[in-house]
Order: structure tokens, then C-alpha cells, then sequence
């Protein structure tokens, strides 16, 4: 790698690149590294591979809830039981997908995650089919990240602008 390169996921010349002299950086996406900045480095294959890791991994936890429903019935524990299996996971999932979509626009409260930890985990199902959706348009948090990186980069460039002129020869009104 060469000076002029900046870091690996973010070659000079890009946002990403201002980073080398001291402007701000991209923060790393999971799965995705900093290649969301200019949708590089295998970005729209790393977006595929997600979405379809997500749905595969949605599908297949379908499968082994559907083993678990299975046991219930054949334990016999009756009817009142299996519906209220069925509704924990169906709402569950719910909360967990609109957590986890809510999460992609904006930061979310830590404390108010650390509460919903036993129910996000639960729904994960919910969670991995946003992931899913989510993916069908950008990488799963991008749109925040951009934001932000955007805001930081234009908050640096306005503190390292440099006055043009000399002041001392500003023409003065009376």
C-alpha cells in the first residue's frame, strides 16, 4: 500500500481518502467495511450475499421452529399452549423487525436495548428479514452512516477552511 492509496477499503481521492490527513472517517458497516462510502470494492456483491445470507438464515430458523412447534404437539401440551408459543414468536418477531428497521435510520438508546435484548432475541426471525429488505436497496445502515459522515465531513472541511485575502487591506464603509 502506498501513501497515496489511503486505507484499503478507500482509495485517495475519495471521502474516504481525507481520512489519511486528518478529516474524519467513514465508520465500518458490518459486512460491508467502509466500500459503502463509493460503493466499491465488491459493495453490490457483499449486498447480495447478505440478503440472501439474511433469507436463507430467516428461512432456516423457520425449518427448526416448525421442529419446535412439532414437539409441542405431539408433548400434547394442548392448544392453549401452542397458540401462545405461536403468538410469542409471530409478535416478537414483529417488535424485532421494526426495532431492527427503526435502527437503520437512527441510533438507537443502548438502555432501551439492553431492556429489549430477551425480546429482540426471541424475534431474531424479524431481525433477519429486515436485514433482508433492507438490503434490497442499501446496505443496512448506510443511509445513517452517510448522514453522519456527511455531516462530519462538512463540519471538517469548514474548520480547516482557510481565509483568502489579507484583512488588514479590507476596504472599510463609513
Amino acid at each position: 500500500m502506498s501513501d497515496e492509496t489511503g486505507t484499503p477499503d478507500t482509495p485517495a481521492g475519495s471521502p474516504g481518502g481525507a481520512a489519511a490527513q486528518g478529516g474524519p472517517r467513514p465508520e465500518s458497516l458490518r459486512f460491508f467495511g467502509t466500500s459503502w462510502v463509493e460503493h466499491d470494492n465488491g459493495y453490490a456483491a457483499r449486498r447480495a450475499g447478505v440478503a440472501v445470507g439474511s433469507l436463507a438464515a430467516a428461512v432456516a430458523s423457520c425449518l427448526v421452529l416448525r421442529f419446535a412447534y412439532e414437539g409441542i404437539r405431539i408433548a400434547g401440551t394442548g392448544s392453549f399452549v401452542t397458540v401462545l408459543v405461536i403468538a410469542m414468536f409471530a409478535i416478537c418477531s414483529a417488535l424485532a423487525f421494526r426495532n431492527t428497521w427503526e435502527g437503520f435510520g437512527k441510533r438507537q438508546d443502548p438502555q432501551r436495548q439492553a431492556s429489549l435484548r430477551g425480546l429482540l432475541t426471541i424475534g431474531f426471525i424479524g431481525s433477519l428479514v429486515a436485514y433482508f429488505f433492507r438490503c434490497l436497496t442499501e446496505a443496512p445502515g448506510e443511509k445513517l452512516h452517510r448522514e453522519e459522515y456527511d455531516q462530519a465531513r462538512e463540519a471538517y472541511e469548514h474548520r480547516t477552511s482557510r481565509r483568502t485575502g489579507n484583512p488588514s487591506k479590507k476596504k472599510r464603509h463609513k
